[in-house]
């Protein structure tokens, strides 16, 4: 079958959304960077000339995914897993260092980044090992399987210190939930995702106490014991907040004490032991999950500090301090984000117009075609202009989320939520750090952004639904 006939049994919504964005990102790229180096849109020694032939190369490989047969992705699922999971471990050592990263691979001319290929054969095994009979997801072997596959690409990605690209990862659990996890997994990582701001904003007795009270209404709740428990609770955490109060008296003055959280963890692990040993004694699951809870998260609040100053690296840790108000740097690590907040608010509704951007043509926002292009679009095309864009990237991920629901196959509609996440972690998160709702954690916003590999990453990454769709269709 030939590629028009091909084009004919494909999802036109989901095409037309992926040349519109593909267009306004080509034309977003010229607009930030002409003022620099003139000339036109085919220019191809400028980063719009270069982001055009990456344009054409995208679309040759687009149309050979529609043609070759598609069930080609879940024979070669595990092995292109296997060859990008190696491609990510070599990265580490010999990738090139940018801007303190090891996450770019140096073939010739060319940059290659395998951070982005990973979320394509990740998504790919996904499917592939989900999908197979007998896989259960609520069972322990099925956690586990599906941990580690998301796990070994995201460890890897984070010792190439792309922090930011590893974040993608965590938007597979949305999947994961339509597949069946249960849900209270999803409201312990909010939990834990509380705790570690809190620790980081406040204290680690702080986020004992939010941890303890939390537990407290879950085991409330699950019980029917809901008013009780919490009054109970309610009473218990406002005695202990008192705690650091009472160690500054002056009876205490000369008295090496620990410090109030680790007094209060130690009350509470002697708590969680009793607990245990009655979730033992009468086989009850409630309170074993809860003391395991409290031990995890315990673990997290202790170890945040470790994690934010060795795991992240100095320029991350800068933005997230300054995202959470814990340091005013707004001529530093918060420029960024301030010239940008600046970029979108100055177009208005209807915006300034094409190449008419004053923050655009001087080239006040650094990065600007790449991370933070959105503020190209919001100041030469507004805020009308900037709901077109979001309202494509809404339209093509609830297309793909709505394909995915009708295909009979499990290995496709899998495939369709992993896909519909990694587009909405990428479009939620460098949306939400042009705005300042979110940290600076350089990620691209998809088919917008300047870069050849993340344009073709993510052109293979749709186009595999596509076809994958397309022969649902037949």
């Amino acid at each position: 079958m030939n590629l028009a006939a091909k084009l004919r049994k494909a999802d036109i919504w989901l095409i037309v959304c992926y040349l519109v964005l593909v267009i306004i990102g080509w034309t977003n790229i010229y607009a930030s960077i002409h003022s620099d180096l003139g000339g036109s849109m085919f220019d191809f020694g400028s980063r719009a000339g270069k982001q055009f032939i990456w344009i054409m190369v995208s679309f040759s490989v687009g149309a050979a995914i529609l043609i070759i047969n598609s069930k080609i992705y879940e024979v070669l699922s595990f092995w292109a897993y296997v060859a990008t999971a190696i491609l990510l471990f070599v990265t580490i050592f010999i990738g090139a260092d940018i801007k303190g990263s090891h996450s770019w691979l140096q073939l010739g001319p060319v940059s290659f980044q395998p951070a982005e290929l990973s979320k394509i054969t990740t998504s790919l095994l996904l499917a592939s090992v989900m999908s197979q009979f007998g896989f259960r997801l609520n069972s322990s072997k099925g956690i586990l399987r599906t941990a580690l596959i998301i796990l070994i690409p995201m460890l890897l990605i984070i010792a190439e210190k792309e922090t930011g690209s590893a974040l993608v990862y965590v938007g597979f659990i949305f999947m994961l939930y339509r597949e069946g996890l249960p849900g209270w997994i999803l409201v312990l990582g909010g939990l834990f995702i509380t705790l570690f701001i809190t620790t980081l904003t406040t204290s680690p007795f702080v986020s004992l106490l939010i941890l303890l009270g939390f537990l407290a209404m879950t085991y409330g709740a699950f019980t029917g014991r809901t008013l009780r428990v919490s009054l109970i609770a309610a009473a218990s955490i406002a005695l202990l907040s008192f705690l650091p109060g009472l160690m500054r008296l002056d009876v205490f003055s000369g008295m090496d004490l620990p410090r109030p959280e680790f007094i209060l963890l130690g009350l509470s692990l002697a708590g969680t032991a009793v607990t245990g040993y009655f979730a033992f004694r009468k086989r009850n699951s409630l309170l074993a999950i809860l003391a395991g809870a409290f031990i995890a998260g315990a673990m997290l609040v202790f170890s945040v500090d470790f994690i934010f100053d060795n795991v992240l690296q100095d320029h991350q840790r800068k933005r997230i301090e300054v995202l959470l108000g814990m340091e005013e740097d707004p001529t530093g690590v918060g420029y960024n984000v301030t010239q940008s907040m600046i970029a979108i608010g100055s177009g208005g509704l209807t915006g300034k117009g094409f190449l008419k951007g004053t923050q655009t043509a001087y080239g006040f926002v650094p990065e600007q075609s790449t991370d933070f292009i959105f503020c190209t679009v919001g100041e030469e095309w507004g805020f009308m202009g900037s709901a077109v864009v979001i309202a494509l990237y809404v339209l093509l991920i609830c297309r793909i989320i709505m394909r995915a629901e009708k295909s009979a196959e499990a290995f496709t509609r899998i495939y369709g939520y992993c896909i519909a996440c990694c587009l909405f972690m990428h479009f939620f998160i460098n949306i939400g750090m042009t705005i300042g709702l979110m940290p600076v954690i350089g990620i691209p916003l998809p088919f917008l952004s300047y870069g050849g590999s993340s344009l073709l990453c993510f052109t293979i990454m749709l186009f595999i639904f596509i076809a994958l769709d397309m022969r649902q269709k037949r």
